[in-house]
């Protein structure tokens, strides 16, 4: 895989979510065998860069290349101006974001509520890349099959984006209407790939590395993007490129691999966001990692009482180290049925 010079290890890649692919959960899947990674979304509103949410966000200490940011906005201008921003603190590919479901997001005619209108997100689109283009850095975008099912614009814009030197296209196969619910469709995928030169990449509901086989098949993408599959299984990606290199399944992490990883990604947390804060936004991913494991429920009942870092740590270690004493690799993966099936 390529992008603009830069050369992916592989191409099976974690999908930007809000809230999840900080720096130390994107670090945590590179280690575990994501080819590519791409920051939280930031604002474009320059009024907000100086807030402590969007300094974590374009957070990159550390971080291996090639350092992906993506950006968020309504206005071409100052998504260009945002584009320079972020390249200037470290960015070296730049991701503009028409995908993004959110209420709270689209309300304000960002993510995939761009796809209503296709002559304002050419405009953004035309803008960031020239933006980019004096610094070398290449531009991608990420965008849903259209607004509803009745609107299903995304070969146009795919088409639009492309004349004007997008270097990588990933389409989510939902509608904005969908959200996450239903089923992701891959017919708007394949039809995309077909008619673009530019590497693209298939998003939702690819959950297993059997899925990822069948999706490139299907679709003939060039790459696979999975997101909540990895929140609290990161060892998916490197599961996943083994399987798609050798037909092979990998045998299931060892726990103590798995314990070792969850406390440097705790550590990591905690030096991002302080341990106050730290504690409250690493509970989400504690209970990821023990979802169906013995005594979860019980564990993270107790964990949402804990304030401080060091007794979260060490809660979280020892229920890793009685774990330990039962089992000593992790269960094999159950996918999901209903997101298992093809359409």
């Amino acid at each position: 895989m390529q992008i603009g010079s830069h050369s992916l290890p592989n191409n099976v890649f974690v999908a930007p979510m809000a809230g999840v692919t900080d720096r130390p959960f994107r670090q945590l899947c590179r280690a575990f065998g994501a080819g590519y990674a791409v920051s939280e979304m930031v604002t474009s509103r320059k009024d907000l860069w100086q807030s402590l949410k969007t300094s974590r966000r374009a957070n990159h200490d550390g971080e291996p290349g090639p350092i992906a940011v993506q950006i968020a906005g309504t206005d071409a201008a100052m998504m260009a101006e945002a584009a320079v921003y972020n390249i200037d603190r470290g960015a070296q590919i730049i991701d503009i974001n028409m995908g993004c479901p959110a209420k709270k997001v689209c309300n304000k005619w960002a993510g995939s509520a761009l796809m209503q209108d296709e002559p304002l997100a050419l405009s953004i689109i035309d803008a960031v890349v020239q933006a980019c283009a004096p610094h070398g850095v290449p531009v991608t975008l990420k965008m849903r099959t259209g607004w509803s099912h009745e609107n299903k614009n995304a070969l146009a814009l795919a088409l639009a984006a492309e004349s004007v030197g997008v270097h990588m296209l990933t389409v989510h196969g939902r509608t904005r209407e969908q959200g996450y619910k239903g089923f992701a469709e891959y017919d708007t995928v394949a039809t995309v790939k077909a008619a673009l030169r530019i590497p693209v990449v298939a998003n939702g509901d690819i959950t297993s590395p059997e899925k990822a086989r069948d999706v490139l098949a299907y679709t003939g993408a060039d790459a696979v993007m999975i997101g909540r599959a990895a929140q609290g299984r990161p060892w998916i990606f490197r599961e996943t490129t083994h399987f798609l290199a050798t037909g092979v399944h990998l045998a299931p992490p060892l726990v103590a691999e798995v314990r070792r990883a969850l406390l440097a990604h705790l550590e990591d947390h905690y030096s991002l966001y302080g341990a106050s804060t730290g504690v409250r936004s690493a509970r989400k991913h504690i209970g990821w990692y023990v979802r169906g494991l013995p005594g979860a429920e019980v564990f993270r009942d107790r964990m949402n009482t804990l304030d401080e870092a060091s007794t979260q740590l060490r809660a979280v270690a020892d229920y890793w180290d009685g774990l330990a004493d039962t089992m000593d690799r992790m269960p094999v993966a159950t996918p999901n049925p209903v997101l298992e099936t093809m359409e």
